[in-house]
């Protein structure tokens, strides 16, 4: 499977004119990132309430960076979501994520959603499978 970064990648390509360019930081021995989003008007599905799509994008891109960022090349190989309150727009979300188990070419992972209080309002968790870069090109 090649795998190339063009910049264009809706959760976190810088080069996305219409993407969410999160970013995420690293605490490498604990294998967990952190970031922080405001969601937009235009990001809502219901009126004030972002769309789950999204939401559901934060954690899938979250998850995922986390297991790139510690340098491995991988890819969302099932997701589960679980929306437990409304997100609201224009107000701060905190996107965490963790790795909880990797076996064989599986990796285990977990995120949540939370707002400026520390209420949870998303959880995702992930099977994420690696792959293979062939030479030339480069993962996230």
């Amino acid at each position: 499977m090649d795998l190339k970064d063009d910049g264009m990648c809706f959760g976190c390509g810088k080069n996305n004119p219409i993407g969410l360019k999160l970013e995420f930081d690293l605490d490498e021995e604990n294998l967990t990132v952190e970031g922080r989003f405001t969601a937009k008007t235009e990001h809502a599905g219901y009126t004030g309430i972002m769309h789950g799509g999204l939401v559901t994008t934060l954690l899938d891109e979250a998850m995922v960076k986390l297991i790139w960022d510690v340098g491995i090349s991988a890819v969302t190989a099932s997701l589960e979501v679980r929306m437990v309150r409304p997100v609201l727009v224009c107000r701060e979300l905190t996107i965490r994520a963790r790795v909880d188990s990797q076996k064989g070419r599986i990796i285990h992972t977990s995120a949540e959603v939370e707002d400026a209080d520390g209420n949870v309002l998303a959880r995702g968790k992930a099977k994420c499978m690696r792959v293979e870069i062939k030479e030339g090109y480069i993962g996230r």
